[in-house]
């Protein structure tokens, strides 16, 4: 073997580059083959058979890679984003018939965004829900990373905000950079914090200057997935985050006929009993949350349950119903 391939040799494990390492061992054997050691060639080329796979160059999955991908703190090197699983995406919603068009819209136009493309418009891709909390914002924002096929990715804001000086907004950048890399449905939840009023004379340090890069990063936002971010706050976000927005909308509370769709939904899977006054208890239910019209069905349908009553009686949805009054008056 002469000097110069020696040198490669060495350079190629030293440097731990396995392309150049196959590469050399290949050359090595066709030199020795080409001296008439055709014995030596032989036991060289089986040796390089055996060769074990590093764990490298295994084969990933499609979550793997995203999970490798992930951006990560600037100083502690923390996930600033979770990816959700897809099977625990919750998808179904009940929903007035405005708001469900306006999330209808939204996956209408992204299933035709190149047809869209063509004539030279673009897909809603920067969607704001606000609403009271347990309204269905997050839900939404599950739905609509099931319904276009996009991982959905949550930031974690207890890990991107940082004490130190321009941090947060390096790490902000991070995670929008992750998400123009790989499509994805990237998901602010809870950014209240972040998107009040730069008004606010109460806030110091690091979030009015991270207002200010969400700003930038909304604006410059031109990734292939989509961008959901929910708040329960409504006037006091600052009025310039609404204009980044391509859709910005209330996730209003259900009315009288999504809170009846909703408890005869949620005791589908269990006997109802004849005497159940929808009507009465939807009028108890009005102006609550869907999770707690959820919540009240469930709780009724949980006791029927354990005492083996085999059905839902109307005064199972009155004790859950006079159990959320309790919870909200303490």
């Amino acid at each position: 073997m002469n000097a110069d391939l020696t040198k490669r040799l060495f350079k190629a494990i030293a440097l731990g580059s396995e392309k150049d390492l196959d590469s050399l061992c290949r050359k090595i054997i066709s030199a020795e083959d080409s001296k008439g050691h055709a014995l030596l060639a032989s036991q060289l080329e089986g040796i390089l058979k055996t060769k074990k796979t590093t764990p490298s160059e295994v084969p990933k999955t499609d979550s793997e890679r995203v999970l490798q991908s992930l951006p990560l703190s600037r100083r502690h090197q923390d996930p600033l984003v979770v990816k959700m699983d897809r099977t625990l995406l919750r998808h179904f919603m009940v929903l007035p018939e405005s708001v469900e068009t306006r999330f209808s819209r939204i996956e209408q136009e992204y299933a035709a965004r190149e047809r869209l493309a063509s004539f030279g418009l673009r897909n809603k891709k920067k969607i704001l829900l606000y609403g009271h909390p347990g309204c269905g914002k997050t839900l939404g924002a599950e739905r609509l990373a099931w319904t276009t096929g996009l991982p959905l990715v949550k930031v974690r804001f207890d890990a991107l905000i940082s004490s130190y000086f321009g941090e947060s907004g390096v790490n902000l950048r991070a995670v929008f950079e992750s998400a123009k890399a790989r499509p994805c449905l990237l998901f602010l939840d809870e950014c209240d914090f972040i998107a009040k009023s730069r008004s606010n004379q109460n806030d110091v340090g690091e979030v009015p200057r991270l207002v200010n890069t969400l700003l930038q990063l909304l604006e410059d936002f031109d990734a292939p997935g989509l961008l959901v971010a929910a708040t329960n706050l409504d006037k006091q976000l600052d009025k310039a985050l609404f204009r980044r927005f391509d859709d910005v909308f209330e996730v209003l509370p259900p009315g009288a006929e999504e809170i009846e769709r909703l408890l005869k939904m949620t005791l589908s899977s269990i006997d109802n009993a004849s005497n159940i006054h929808w009507d009465e208890l939807v009028r108890k239910l009005v102006g609550m949350s869907a999770a707690d019209v959820v919540k009240v069905a469930q709780d009724a349908a949980k006791n029927t349950v354990l005492s083996g009553k085999g059905e839902v009686r109307h005064e199972d949805l009155e004790f859950a119903i006079s159990e959320i009054y309790k919870r909200d008056q303490s």
